[in-house]
Formats: C-alpha cells, structure tokens, sequence
C-alpha cells in the first residue's frame, strides 16, 4: 500500500508535471468525462504522454485501445478514484499524446517502446510501483510492461486480450473476418491511411457498430472523432498494428519463456471472438507463473464502456485484493 508520505510525494511530482501545457479541448474534455481529475502533458525518453489523473490511494495506471483514448475509462475511473490513486493515459500515437516517426521495422511503436513511455510516466508522478489495467491495445502494452518492468508493476489485469504471439497462431476464417482491421491497417501506407481519412466519421462508427449512445456516448464519441480526426494519429495507429505484426512478434517470441510474476487477473467478453477462439485464462495462465483469476462479461468488446458495473467491480476486488 501506498503510504502517506509516497502520496504527497506524488502529488508534488504530479503538480510540477501539470505545468506543462495542455491543450484546452483536453482539458474541457477532462473537466466534463473526468470531473475533479487533473490533465498533464508528461515528456517520456520517446515521446509526450498525455494523462488524466485523479483520486487517492495505490496507483493504478489504466490504458485503452483502437480507435480510442483515455476516454474509455470515463465511466470506470472516478468510481476507481474513490479507492485508487488513477492514472489514464493516450497511448503513444493516440489521443492528445504525441506521435513519433515509426522508425525502422515501426519499433517505435513497439510494445516495448509503448511500455517504456508509461513506466517513465509513472515515475514522474512519484510511483516506481503500481497496478496496471489495459484493455485492447493498452493490454498488450501491459503484457509487455509486466515482462520488461516487472519489479514495478504489483498487479496485471488485461481485458479482452489474449497475447499477441498467440493471436497470430491461431487465424482462421472467424478470426479475420471479425479482426479485419489487424490485416487491413498493416498494409503498407498510405493505403489504409488514405482509405480511413477519406470518412473517419464513417470508419470509427463501424468500429462501434451496433452499440447505443448509452455506451458510447456523444461526448465520449466527439473526443474520439476530435483525435482520430488528426491524419498523424491515423498513421500512428497503423504503425502501432504494424509493429503488432512485426517487431511485437520478435520480442514476444524471444521471451515465450519468460513469466508474468505479478499476479494477474483476465476479463474477456461472452460475445466477442477472443472468447470464441480461446481458453483465455487457460492461454494466460501459460505465460503466467501465478495463478490467474478472471472470467467473462456479458456484453461486447469494449468492456469499460458496455458492461461498466461488472468491470468495475471486478476491477475493484482485483486491485484491492
């Protein structure tokens, strides 16, 4: 646990990290989906990370997935705040964090380098050890802080992930008919680039097929299409895909012997293609050395914004334990 003089700490680092400057549309987004969090613009060694920041308590650093940013965790984090001292942040690529040329085989967009900029966010804000929560793309941006910065994270939970070495093992038709998208965005640009820009609007709304306004809500929607607007950003997450299919599976195949040491928790959902393809907890327990908890949500992919109470409350337990 978190002690008192660690939180102080913290909230002096935080607040010397808030003087950098902050766009203002993000922080009226904060102000209306992240009320009494704080905004920052944090420099890492590859990139500026932009976070939201709020509560008390053990940190916990929360990261999303494609075609979002750390809006995601709207309806989870305040409620987190209450027990937590939360941290959630715009991948490398995403949001109002800065996009970095892919450099050669895209390794700048490498999990690992991904990985490297949220451990130095952490340690601006005072925290060498934290529990870390990734959904989608933030989970194997987990998966891969958990491998390479194990001596500081104290808890893993990953949602609706299974590793990346595994998902490319096991393709079949299901598979790359509901996961189009990894095949589509590896193309070599500008092609998948130039095909999202021409309708973002229309590319991002298949992306949420089928959901209402009470999962993905208007101002929810507004802050997604504002970042995903940005053709830096679309090129950004093409170069995150295309490191997925690249440099991600020379790392991951270098160290399939190497343990998660932390203890982790999996959720996944009962309606999506993860769950149909895999034994999820069975697969991480594979990569992990302690037992791993978890189970399925009802509802769909993206679990934070769909299944909001189950999430948090597994979530709760999980990190409290």
């Amino acid at each position: 646990m978190i002690t008192r003089r660690d939180f102080l700490q913290a909230t002096a680092a935080a607040a010397a990290v808030a003087a950098t400057h902050v766009p203002a549309s993000a922080q009226t987004a904060t102000d209306t989906l992240f009320p009494g969090f704080k905004a920052l613009d944090i420099k890492t060694s590859g990139a500026t990370i932009h976070a939201v920041t709020g509560g008390s308590g053990p940190p916990v650093l929360l990261m999303h997935g494609y075609p979002q940013t750390h809006v995601l965790w709207h309806k989870v984090a305040p409620k987190l705040a209450e027990r937590f001292y939360v941290v959630a942040a715009d991948l490398r690529g995403y949001g109002d964090s800065s996009k970095p040329d892919g450099g050669e085989k895209h390794i700048n967009y490498s999990k690992r380098a991904m990985a490297l900029d949220m451990a130095e966010v952490m340690h601006s804000l005072g925290f060498d050890k934290f529990a870390v929560v990734g959904h989608d793309r933030g989970g194997r941006v987990a998966h891969r802080l958990a491998m390479d910065h194990a001596d500081k994270v104290t808890r893993l939970a990953t949602l609706d992930i299974v590793p990346t070495y595994d998902m490319f093992q096991h393709v079949n038709k299901e598979f790359a008919t509901s996961n189009y998208h990894w095949f589509f965005l590896i193309q070599p640009a500008p092609l998948p680039e130039t095909l999202i820009g021409n309708s973002v609007d229309f590319f991002l709304r298949g992306r949420f097929a089928n959901l209402s306004p009470q999962v993905i809500t208007p101002e929810a929607y507004a802050e997604y299409f504002r970042c995903f607007s940005n053709p830096q950003t679309i090129h950004a997450t093409c170069e995150d895909y295309r490191a997925g299919a690249s440099i991600d599976l020379e790392h991951d195949e270098a160290d399939r012997a190497k343990k998660i040491a932390c203890p982790m928790m999996a959720l996944w959902s009962e309606r999506g293609n993860t769950g149909r393809t895999f034994d999820v907890k069975a697969t991480w327990q594979a990569r992990a050395a302690m037992p791993v908890s978890g189970k399925a949500l009802p509802g769909g992919h993206f679990l934070p914004e769909e299944t909001t109470e189950q999430t948090l409350a597994e979530l709760q337990a999980f990190l409290s334990a």
